[in-house]
């Protein structure tokens, strides 16, 4: 059984995901060819994922069936596993817990050669809406406290199968990068009676040199201190902490922005690994005056070496108004020359 296993310094949990162990010579950072399909994720391969939790079938065809446009089902590995209790336990100064947890695979299309930005925005907005639901029903589950949405596109972003999908993971304890947003969120609550996340859509939106769009409710905007070469944010307008209290109707102009910039990141860059993060407000807790949920890309441009492990420094080559240039179709012509 996979273990949770915190680090007594920075309190930082850890996975120890022992049913995916890999050997040494398993790490590669070799891109793979593609091998085309059919796969376990294709249309009519039903049969070789564990049972379906959720999908949208236009035909009402039976579950675990063809007819699908999109299906979430449990990861046939999964980094945490939804049976057991969670057992804390402690180790003189060292913390443990069974890896309880839940690990699904939000299949996005039946089609071996689709690719999300790509896909119809109608499509896209039912794959939101997936985020949403299982969302929904995992935060059911009084042992979970967090659930990370999270994409995986190309072998050097951690895709370990060609086929367009995205995961989502539930865990016991709130991920230590989100409790550093929400810290440092409730700080500037307490110091300016603001929401930080409100105030930089506001001044992003007058200042306008990093706004990659504004629309139908959303914002895309490039940070003012990226980690990360074409590092891109997306926010809803208004405020709102939690992922799951979004109306259904506002997934259509989610959608819209995030599928416009994936196609212009993936067109200028020429289909650049990429992970998208969605940072969202702690099941347990109401919704937050200080937070803002939103959605991080980042595509693979730059590998983070001996330095940025050290230190917390990122080194970023691409000004976020330069890459905003690009993401916006500016016509910018310096920003990855």
């Amino acid at each position: 059984m996979p273990e949770l296993r915190r680090d007594p310094v920075v309190g930082r949990w850890v996975i120890i995901a022992t049913e995916r162990s890999r050997r040494p010579s398993d790490f590669t950072a070799a891109p793979r060819p593609r091998k085309g399909g059919p796969c376990a994720f294709c249309g009519g391969q039903e049969r070789q994922t564990p049972e379906e939790v959720w999908a949208l079938r236009p035909g009402r065809g039976e579950p675990n069936g063809p007819g699908w446009q999109l299906r979430v089902v449990p990861n046939k590995f999964p980094a945490l596993r939804i049976e057991g209790e969670l057992e804390p336990t402690g180790e003189g100064l060292y913390d443990r817990m069974n890896g309880v947890g839940a690990h699904e695979v939000v299949i996005e299309s039946p089609d071996h050669d689709a690719v999300i930005e790509r896909l119809p925005v109608p499509h896209l907005a039912e794959v939101f809406r997936a985020y949403r639901d299982r969302i929904v029903d995992l935060a059911k589950d009084p042992r979970l406290e967090y659930v990370m949405v999270f994409k995986n596109h190309g072998d050097l972003a951690g895709a370990s199968l060609e086929h367009t999908h995205s995961q989502l993971i539930a865990t016991p304890v709130v991920p230590l990068m989100v409790e550093e947003e929400l810290t440092g969120a409730l700080q500037y609550l307490r110091i300016r009676k603001r929401c930080i996340w409100c105030d930089i859509i506001r001044q992003e939106r007058q200042e306008g040199g990093r706004l990659i769009a504004d629309e139908g409710g959303f914002v895309a905007l490039a940070p003012f201190a990226p980690r990360f070469p074409f590092e891109t944010w997306v926010l809803p307008a208004v405020h709102r902490s939690r992922y799951e209290e979004t109306p259904l109707a506002d997934f259509t102009a989610l959608a819209a922005v995030v599928g416009r910039v994936l196609q212009r990141m993936t067109g200028f860059l020429e289909d650049p690994p990429y992970n998208f993060m969605l940072h969202s407000g702690p099941l347990r807790s109401p919704s937050l005056d200080h937070f803002h949920w939103h959605l991080e890309i980042i595509p693979k441009l730059t590998r983070v070496a001996g330095f940025e492990w050290g230190t917390g420094f990122f080194i970023n080559p691409t000004p976020p108004e330069e890459a905003a240039k690009y993401l916006r179709d500016d016509g910018a012509e310096s920003a990855v020359s």
